[in-house]
């Protein structure tokens, strides 16, 4: 399904990869720009791994917010209006929206279990 078909209540959950590749493609996709205003405003959770918070930086959605991401991208997340922490996850609940994010494929444990306490938490 197209990006620019969906709709914040076909999702519980958006993540978001990582690697360069696959974040830089997603960060210049007008579709996913605004599908992650869309799902941010809706408060529907987004977990982001590595480069994968990229795509937030260019839909202006973290302002305010606390991550983590790929150490590369602290300056951007900063200059962003984002707080960046050095930990294996970060579980940001602030503004309305659940934010979960990892530095790097070394922290997907801690990435998964953080996503599935989170999402089996919800009501």
């Amino acid at each position: 399904m197209p990006l620019s078909t969906t709709h914040p209540d076909d999702y519980d959950l958006l993540v978001l990869p990582g690697g360069t590749v696959n974040a830089d493609k997603l960060r210049i996709d007008d579709s996913a720009r605004q599908l992650a205003r869309s799902l941010t405003a809706a408060g529907i959770p987004i977990a982001a791994i590595c480069h994968g918070p990229w795509l937030l930086i260019d839909a202006a959605v973290v302002t305010g917010k606390t991550l983590t991401s790929y150490p590369s991208l602290r300056t951007d997340l900063l200059n962003a209006g984002a707080s960046w922490l050095d930990a294996p996850v970060v579980h940001d609940d602030q503004q309305g929206w659940t934010l979960i994010t990892s530095r790097t494929p070394a922290d997907l444990p801690d990435f998964i279990a953080a996503i599935t306490d989170h999402m089996t938490a919800q009501p």
